[in-house]
């Protein structure tokens, strides 16, 4: 019973005595904020010393309570995912306490040591480098820029890919990053503008960057198989920071020669049944698709524009159980990423996988933009609306891996025809 009572008694007062910065605040910032606040990256100041937090105390606590800074877009509880950027409640209230005393600093001898942020290649030499052969210009001022890039790789043979990184050259305007492949070699222009969806159909998905992020490291034993004579296509998006600007990145490709013994399949579910009346503030977007096979889920990566407000994904088991996959209460397009599961969620042969967006077209939807606001279709464009919500699986037994391409396929198919699912409204 005594031990309990000191117990209770150290917490209570651990939890009562003042926050500093050297005992916890540094260890959050270092840890949760720096990666993307220090010098050349993306964010607009630094967070690697007492002096950069201590004046900027009250709005770090501000960012944080409402959970704007870090940007971390699924709420907890519901899955974990790798790389977690979301502050707990406790270090939340740890920002509070400490910005609402006056940002003390503590003992600053016995504060963490600032990070120490490599701008090399993380994984080393690449075994190929591909680079934007002319810089481009970004404008000091106006809209934000989604520019679509090609560039030939020059692979005389396949290869496996186990890492890419990207690279920009000017963190400061580069929002995030889109890679793909392409061995169809259909004539495009080199770089044209585009938003949402990409004007070609690329035959391979690589992944994303976003500030912070680190390479693309693929799932051991499912390195991804590249096609000789293959084209990049990156999709970036930038945003203008009051002067003008110029970007000329770069991407490094890791390879192995271990072949693929396990493979990632993009279970994608998608609707084009948008049609979102002017100030409609609840105009809700399903679909669904039952897996014929077991998979492993091992990632996710949702997709909608601005109006979107809400995203729901889950799965219900043959015995009726629903497992969450993704719940997002307040979507940001400015945010999205692609998120990978801590641990794989096995989902039995027979799953029904289903998707909730909720979009708000109303003027109170801060994100609206338009205004007033107007009628939403999809498409493409900035100011259309999509919606899709796409599952990386790995198929249990690999052997069954045709059967799940017959059923996504003849789901494309069914969608073409113009079979859409209509949920009643």
């Amino acid at each position: 019973m005594l031990l309990l009572l000191a117990a209770v008694t150290a917490h209570a007062a651990s939890a009562a005595r003042t926050p500093t910065f050297s005992r916890d605040i540094a260890p959050i910032l270092y840890s949760k904020c720096a990666t993307c606040h220090h010098a050349g990256e993306v964010a607009p100041f630094p967070l690697t010393s007492y002096a950069d937090a201590k004046k900027r105390a009250q709005l770090i606590a501000t960012l944080v309570r409402r959970r704007i800074m870090p940007p971390w877009q699924p709420v907890a509880g519901y899955n974990r995912f790798e790389h977690e950027r979301r502050l707990s409640a406790i270090e939340i209230a740890a920002i509070e306490r400490w910005a609402a005393a006056g940002a003390p600093a503590g003992n600053l001898l016995h504060a963490p040591a600032p990070p120490v942020f490599d701008n090399g290649w993380k994984l080393g030499k690449p075994d190929l480098v591909v680079d934007l052969p002319e810089p481009f210009d970004i404008p000091g001022d106006g809209p934000d820029i989604y520019e679509c890039f090609i560039v030939p790789m020059n692979l005389t043979q396949s290869k496996y890919i186990r890492a890419v990184e990207f690279r920009p050259s000017n963190r400061l305007i580069v929002h995030h990053a889109l890679l793909f492949a392409d061995s169809t070699h259909i004539k495009r222009e080199p770089r044209y503008p585009c938003f949402g969806t990409l004007g070609l159909l690329p035959t391979l998905g690589i992944g994303g960057w976003a500030p912070g992020n680190g390479p693309i490291e693929m799932l051991e034993g499912a390195a991804v198989p590249i096609m000789a004579g293959s084209r990049l296509v990156a999709q970036v998006h930038y945003h203008p920071d009051g002067k003008p600007e110029r970007d000329k990145w770069s991407v490094g490709f890791y390879f192995t020669d271990q072949a693929p013994v396990r493979r990632v399949v993009d279970v994608g579910l998608a609707s084009r049944d948008i049609d979102i009346p002017a100030g409609d503030a609840h105009y809700v977007v399903k679909a669904h698709f039952t897996i014929p096979i077991a998979v492993d889920a091992v990632g996710i990566i949702p997709h909608a524009h601005f109006v979107c407000r809400q995203m729901h994904g889950w799965a219900i088991l043959p015995n009726g159980r629903k497992q969450w996959l993704l719940n997002i209460p307040d979507w940001n397009f400015n945010w999205q990423d692609q998120y990978r599961y801590a641990r794989p969620i096995r989902l039995p042969a027979d799953t029904r996988i289903e998707m909730e967006f909720i979009y708000d077209n109303s003027a109170a939807n801060p994100r609206n933009p338009n205004s007033p606001p107007k009628r939403v279709t999809w498409g493409p464009g900035i100011q259309d609306e999509m919606a899709g919500l796409h599952v990386q699986s790995i198929p249990v037994h690999m052997d069954e891996l045709p059967e799940l391409g017959r059923a996504l396929w003849g789901a494309v198919m069914r969608s073409v025809g113009g079979e859409f699912y209509r949920p009643p409204r």
